[in-house]
């Protein structure tokens, strides 16, 4: 067969691109069973580079009830940032009381259970402050009154998915972006799939199918014949903005408005300050999402509500708008629709050929999700092996500790921006090598593009990494697109079409 996997035969075809379907492909390659994974555009093009990037248990879902989705989703948190070191990490968030519509013997009763429903080992525990005595209070119009501080992990998400569809593909499987399944249809005993890229059209064989489109999961299920599911998803949109530097500090805040809703404020590549999200109804077929005004002004009326620093539109250095597929549980609003998932599985009418469907999900839980998937399809696939994703280190992450890592990697390469060596160690872990080699200057990796982004970095990204555009290098696999000088993204842009 041919390496974008013309006239295959596989154990699993996973339909989807983003954390889910590339958890999935992970988890099963792992287990033994052959996998092709189809995504219609880039890797995390669409949701999974979409969110506000964090591994959270979702303080806010106590409010909802959701106690076992955040328990797994705590439990989930240390496990991941111990997988994954290079790009998860911990931070401090304040919680002001000063604005607060829920009375403080509630927020510190909730986090109390955040504390101690998922096992907490590693990371600090919850503090109360007085804002006008704490560091943590700085940049806040108003430091009347007190706070709490309270722990949570950030992930660069785009990053992550890349990192499990890569580990998914050193395990074997074959990751095809830019494919689209186009249809499918049980023939005994599995799947006859019809899937496209540029170059055409072909047909694949797979005993089982897994549909982890995300926003588009009822499309694929319009597309596979025969199929009869019984759930839904709801489609709600985030917005985030960027803004400059709103204070000053490596904590974040939760910051809790007049509807109840929440919006996070994130330091963002050293200069910024992440503001995020909305939740808005999508409605109409899924498609690539834009901030609106209204979501705008929504997030800067939050942030001028507590921040000295005032900010307007003119402000906004970037923004980014993503499509969460929710698992449609009937709840009266977007922002009360539960985040956990739901699997359904059905098989043809003599048992074989199954059809996993996913509904839900959020990234923290996304490890755990595949694991239930492939539990799920066992029955299926006797001769797969068993769990074996906890604890297991994603592409980069097999190091102790991360500052210890890069301490090493700058006392190695003293010919290099130790600011450079940063950014590449939180990319790629112990992976940095295959970009450096051997190399002691910067001038001895390629050429520079722009802002340190060399040939040699990108031609890795195009080779291991399934980045093809300028827009893949810059904004999802890094966010360099924030820093570099005028013309990279063109002069990146020619570098890959000359191949």
């Amino acid at each position: 067969m041919g390496s974008d996997g013309t006239g295959a035969s596989f154990d699993l075809l996973v339909v989807g691109g983003g954390i889910n379907g590339a958890g999935i492909a992970r988890d099963a390659a792992g287990r033994g069973l052959s996998v092709l994974l189809v995504e219609q555009d880039d890797l995390a093009g669409h949701t999974s580079s979409a969110s506000t990037k964090l591994i959270h248990g979702g303080l806010r879902y106590l409010e909802y009830g959701e106690f076992r989705l955040v328990r797994e989703a705590l439990i989930e948190r240390e496990r991941l940032w111990g997988m994954a070191p290079h790009i998860i990490w911990p931070l401090r968030f304040v919680l002001p009381q000063t604005q607060s519509p829920r009375p403080a013997w509630m927020v510190r009763l909730g986090l109390f259970l955040y504390d101690h429903l998922g096992g907490r080992k590693a990371l600090p525990g919850t503090e109360t402050i007085r804002l006008d005595r704490s560091a943590y209070g700085a940049g806040l119009s108003d430091r009347r009154g007190k706070g709490f501080v309270y722990s949570d992990c950030w992930v660069e998400d785009s990053r992550l998915v890349v990192l499990n569809a890569r580990d998914a593909a050193d395990r074997g499987a074959t990751i095809a972006t830019r494919t689209r399944l186009l249809d499918a249809r049980r023939e005994s005993p599995g799947w006859i799939a019809t899937i496209a890229d540029a170059e055409g059209s072909r047909s694949v064989k797979a005993r089982a199918l897994v549909n982890a489109a995300g926003p588009w999961v009822e499309e694929v299920i319009a597309r596979v014949t025969g199929a009869n599911a019984t759930r839904g998803v709801r489609l709600v949109k985030g917005s985030h903005i960027v803004l400059p530097r709103l204070y000053e500090g490596d904590h974040c805040f939760m910051l809790q408005n007049p509807d109840r809703r929440i919006v996070f404020a994130i330091p963002y590549e050293g200069h910024f300050t992440l503001v995020g999200t909305t939740d808005e109804p999508w409605q109409g077929a899924p498609a690539k999402a834009e901030i609106s005004a209204g979501e705008t002004r929504y997030l800067l009326d939050t942030v001028n509500r507590y921040f000295t620093r005032q900010s307007d539109a003119a402000d906004v250095a970037w923004s980014y708008a993503g499509i969460r597929p929710l698992y449609d549980d009937k709840a009266g609003s977007a922002s009360a629709v539960t985040r956990d998932y739901v699997l359904d599985l059905e098989s043809g009418e003599d048992g074989g050929a199954p059809l996993l469907n996913i509904f839900g999900g959020k990234i923290t839980t996304y490890r755990k999700l595949a694991e239930h998937a492939l539990e799920h399809l066992a029955p299926f696939f006797p001769e797969a092996s068993g769990a074996w994703t906890a604890g297991a280190v994603l592409p980069g992450g097999d190091m102790a500790d991360f500052e210890d890592f890069l301490a090493g990697l700058i006392a190695e390469r003293p010919g290099f921006d130790p600011a450079l060596l940063r950014r590449l160690a939180r990319a790629y872990g112990t992976r940095v090598s295959d970009i450096l080699g051997d190399a002691q200057t910067i001038a001895a990796v390629g050429e520079d593009l722009g802002g340190g982004l060399t040939t040699a970095e990108v031609a890795y990204l195009r080779d291991r990494e399934w980045a093809r555009t300028a827009e893949d290098i810059l904004f999802r696999r890094s966010k360099l697109g924030l820093h570099v000088p005028p013309g990279t993204a063109e002069r990146l842009a020619e570098y890959l079409a000359a191949g």
